[in-house]
């Protein structure tokens, strides 16, 4: 009920935010990028594209935003910035003389109307899996905040593989909504069957956001050998299986933090494995945040990972200790796996690394790009990339 209240305040900050500065979504088209994992992303994929095919288009994702031709660094530790700074961002992309503005839209943003008043051309959903259960409570309420933005939109680009597909469609067809399709399956209207490309980016969950931003620019009219062009010379953004060392064994930072995101990248780092290297994975769990996930996340990174380093993770007003404690609960021990509790983020990571022998693979996620943490009293400055230049240099 008191979440209703607030809802309902951030509304009114919306529609403020968009009277003061003219309703400038309206002379956009915006794709809103939505989903559990791999919207950053997809964000970043339908941008680049539609770059490389010569239009003018602007970006506001969990990382950057790219208004024009100026990229500003927001530091945003959520996804979606408060309707104030959104619609001043929007109004900067208007001016830019942008035609698209590609959106990334969280399930919380949606459900606290701070996207009020920014008309959705095209909403894209990559997947919808376990998070957030804190905020939403139940599987079947985060699905139905998803849905808004696609029974919003002109026209919707889902996962056809994904568990949320059928219930999706069933609303979706009732309203009698244009849907693309996309996926592994030859059921997709986009698929690698029917749509062949090339690109640099690994993983199997990274075809799914390929083929996602390609169903998208294929909507606004942009040909195969310009999509094709344009995902042959993708780079993934900061802080997504970003590869940090490179040298008898290597280093990775990865924003996965969510059951789904392990079960999809774990498994494909296990597979670039020599025979009898290690898998050594540092992560943690969010404080005050979804609980429920912490031992599901703790078995899934047991079934791939040789040894487990839990450390902080945006602690917050939770001791990260505990939090650890909790995501033990789910790992299963088998074949001299190791687990591993320190507290301290800095140290576990230099400790991972000290691990490491030649052909190992260091995985270091939960917080990717950012560049704060929270224990508790505010942000603090904190980077994994810094901190791993650090050891490395000692």
């Amino acid at each position: 009920m008191w979440q209703n209240f607030k809802n309902v305040y951030h509304l009114g900050q919306a529609g403020i935010a968009n009277i003061l500065h003219g309703f400038p979504a309206k002379q956009l088209s915006v794709i809103g990028v939505t989903g559990t994992d791999g919207k950053t992303t997809t964000a970043h994929l339908i941008y680049h594209l539609l770059k490389t095919a010569n239009f003018n288009v602007s970006l506001i994702s969990t990382i950057t935003a790219k208004i024009g031709d100026t990229e500003i660094n927001t530091g945003f530790h959520v996804t979606t910035p408060s309707p104030f700074s959104l619609q001043k961002y929007i109004k900067q992309a208007k001016n830019s003389g942008s035609r698209f503005l590609i959106l990334e839209i969280t399930s919380h943003a949606i459900d606290q109307n701070r996207v009020f008043g920014v008309p959705i051309s095209v909403g894209v959903l990559t997947n919808v899996t376990h998070e957030h259960l804190d905020y939403h409570k139940t599987y079947e309420n985060y699905l139905k905040t998803k849905a808004r933005l696609l029974t919003a939109a002109f026209v919707s680009v889902i996962n056809r593989d994904d568990e949320s597909y059928m219930s999706l469609m069933q609303k979706l067809s009732s309203m009698q909504k244009h849907v693309l399709t996309y996926g592994m399956t030859p059921d997709a209207d986009i698929n690698p069957h029917v749509f062949n490309y090339k690109t640099l980016i690994p993983g199997e969950f990274n075809l799914y956001n390929s083929l996602a931003a390609a169903g998208v620019c294929r909507l606004l009219g942009i040909s195969d050998e310009l999509i094709k062009k344009g995902l042959e010379t993708f780079m993934l953004p900061p802080g997504r299986l970003e590869l940090m060392h490179d040298n008898e064994y290597k280093v990775y930072i990865d924003f996965a933090h969510t059951p789904n995101a392990f079960a999809k990248l774990l498994p494909f780092l296990r597979k670039e494995l020599g025979e009898g290297c290690r898998l050594i994975h540092v992560f943690g769990g969010a404080g005050d945040r979804d609980r429920s996930k912490r031992p599901l996340m703790g078995k899934i990174a047991s079934e791939f990972a040789d040894s487990i380093i839990l450390t902080a993770e945006d602690p917050r007003n939770e001791d990260p200790r505990n939090i650890a404690e909790e995501i033990v609960l789910g790992i299963t021990k088998r074949g001299g796996k190791e687990v591993f509790i320190e507290p301290d983020r800095k140290k576990a990571i230099a400790f991972a690394i000290a691990k490491a022998q030649k052909g190992d693979i260091v995985i270091i996620t939960g917080k990717g790009h950012e560049r704060s943490m929270n224990f508790g009293n505010g942000e603090v400055p904190w980077s994994d990339q810094e901190v791993v230049r650090e050891v490395m240099k000692k």
